[in-house]
């Protein structure tokens, strides 16, 4: 799963990264939560180009009677999103990649003596170099009956690697830099050729550290989120 994440980076670190076209400011986000509004990268069919653009992380079928189904669809399970009316048409036709500088995990930890409430520990993980990654993500448009419309995202996700085995039973869809053209690719529409895609990122390019509670409250967004906890 992947229920919170960062982006903290530069403007031009995401343009060399992702190749994009155009020029933006970038805000810091520390604790990405669900529903919030955030950066995918998109290619615009009409030019071939890749832009940064603002969807809100929960999607929206096309289909829905309303828009909150949306905060129950922020992740999807690659194995079953071929055949889920939720995501099949989003994993054929309008994938994104989800910019990201680590995410967060918790894990569970064994009540102490005479304590009912659950305790849990929280992680943050991120590349060992510190480098930018993306997620691989599915969009869809919506439409209310007022005319009001809204683009939404959900994050792909798969088996564990070994070390996020011990936080959790399943880990987000973490692309490499030359699967980007692949999965933005508009003419590939066969989920099988895909599928070599939703493999477990390498554990050896990826690093974990507890931090403290601050990511619990979305309204905490800032560098505390991820100092590492004693």
């Amino acid at each position: 799963m992947c229920g919170r994440f960062t982006l903290v980076a530069f403007w031009e670190q995401l343009a060399e990264e992702f190749e994009l076209v155009g020029a933006g400011e970038l805000r810091p986000r520390f604790n990405i939560a669900p529903t919030q509004v955030v950066p995918v990268v998109r290619v615009h069919s009409e030019r071939g180009v890749r832009r940064l653009d603002a969807l809100r992380w929960g999607l929206i079928p096309f289909w829905a009677k309303d828009a909150s189904i949306g905060s129950r669809m922020i992740n999807a399970r690659s194995e079953e999103a071929a055949d889920k009316p939720s995501f099949r048409t989003p994993l054929r036709q309008r994938r994104c990649l989800v910019p990201s500088s680590g995410f967060y995990e918790w894990k569970a930890l064994d009540a102490d003596a005479g304590c009912t409430k659950s305790r849990k520990q929280h992680y943050y993980i991120r590349r060992r170099d510190e480098r930018l990654f993306a997620f691989a993500g599915l969009w869809d448009r919506w439409q209310g009956s007022d005319g009001e419309a809204i683009e939404s995202f959900s994050i792909l996700t798969t088996e564990p690697n070994e070390l996020i085995r011990p936080l959790h039973n399943r880990m987000p869809v973490i692309l490499g830099r030359d699967d980007y053209d692949l999965w933005l690719d508009p003419d590939v529409q066969e989920v099988g050729r895909l599928q070599r895609l939703f493999r477990p990122f390498p554990l050896d390019e990826l690093t974990v550290f507890p931090v403290g509670t601050r990511v619990n409250s979305p309204s905490n967004d800032d560098p505390s989120c991820v100092q590492s906890a004693p």
